[in-house]
């Protein structure tokens, strides 16, 4: 696996200066984690907490994108569901100029409940109607499943069934998970990584490790910007 590829050179390589309708043909869905640990703070109290970063993102990134690409959304952890885990929400479908409609969503969402990962992508993907028409799902996500998802193996049922999805994840500060060595997926992906990384890893898509808003707003660009990454990209991670 190749891992020199840095988000520098793979945003270069993905934002062409001329965007074309054409490299933006396919629709995307946005699965955005609203997990608790989204508004944990950390040790370090000076910092920010992930949603606000997240939002700061999202506000630097959308505008350079959904000019060009029809995007959706989707998110998980907060509802009114008494299993926190079945709180998966799809605000809306593919839609053009979706920028304003995103950040409305995001900035009044409160962080809430769990990590339904597989689940989520897999409403996403359904919203794309991924068995027959072409689409790209884009993951956020700051940990692993917490809901007894398998997200490998959705990888690979959604590369044999799918007409031609793509799913890339974003790691965004992602949390250790101490406890993943109960989770039998873990050896497929590395100690340390989310699992949803069998997502990208198994439909040909990125994963990309961000810690800060500049690197989410890029990986952003990368993932659901006109890309022109070439067939050797599902083999590097971008860092």
């Amino acid at each position: 696996m190749f891992r020199a590829l840095t988000l520098a050179a793979a945003l270069a390589t993905a934002l062409p200066s001329t965007l074309t309708a054409a490299g933006c043909a396919r629709d995307a869905m946005l699965v955005f984690d609203g997990s608790a640990s989204m508004d944990e703070l950390s040790f370090d109290i000076s910092r920010k907490t992930r949603i606000v970063d997240a939002r700061d993102a999202l506000r630097n990134a959308l505008p350079d994108i959904t000019p060009f690409r029809r995007v959706g959304l989707l998110t998980y952890g907060p509802g009114g569901n008494t299993d926190s885990c079945a709180n998966i929400d799809l605000r809306f479908g593919p839609r053009a100029d979706a920028a304003l409609d995103i950040l409305t969503e995001i900035d009044t969402m409160q962080p809430k409940g769990l990590t339904a990962l597989a689940a989520s992508v897999r409403a996403a993907a359904d919203a794309l109607d991924y068995r027959n028409r072409s689409g790209i799902v884009v993951l956020v996500t700051d940990g692993n499943e917490t809901c007894g998802g398998r997200p490998c193996a959705l990888g690979t049922t959604l590369a044999s069934e799918a007409e031609d999805l793509t799913v890339h994840v974003i790691g965004f500060q992602v949390v250790v998970d101490f406890f993943s060595w109960d989770n039998p997926e873990q050896v497929d992906v590395g100690a340390g990584n989310t699992v949803a990384k069998c997502l990208a890893d198994r439909t040909g898509g990125l994963y990309v490790s961000t810690e800060t808003v500049d690197q989410l707003a890029d990986a952003l660009r990368v993932t659901l910007g006109c890309a022109l990454i070439g067939s050797n990209a599902h083999r590097r991670t971008v860092s």
